[in-house]
C-alpha cells in the first residue's frame, strides 16, 4: 500500500516539530538561548499549516500536535 506524499510530509513535519519542542525545552532547562530553535519551529508550524490546508490529506485522522 502506497502512502500519499502529502501525508508523509505532514507526518515528517509533525515529527520535526516534536523534536524541536524537545530541544527548546532542553535549552531552556540549561539556561541557553533558544531563539533560533523557536524561529525554526514557527517556520515548521507554518509549513505544516499550509500543507494541511492545501493537501488532500487533511481529512485523515492524524492527531493535531501543533498546539502542544
Amino acid at each position: 500500500m502506497e502512502e500519499d506524499p502529502d501525508t508523509y510530509r505532514i507526518l515528517r513535519l509533525r515529527a520535526e516539530i516534536l523534536e524541536l519542542g524537545s530541544a527548546i525545552r532542553q535549552l531552556q532547562r540549561e539556561g541557553l538561548d533558544h531563539a533560533t530553535a523557536q524561529l525554526l519551529i514557527a517556520r515548521k508550524r507554518a509549513q505544516l499549516d499550509h500543507l494541511v490546508k492545501t493537501s488532500s490529506a487533511s481529512p485523515l485522522n492524524i492527531p493535531d500536535i501543533r498546539r502542544s
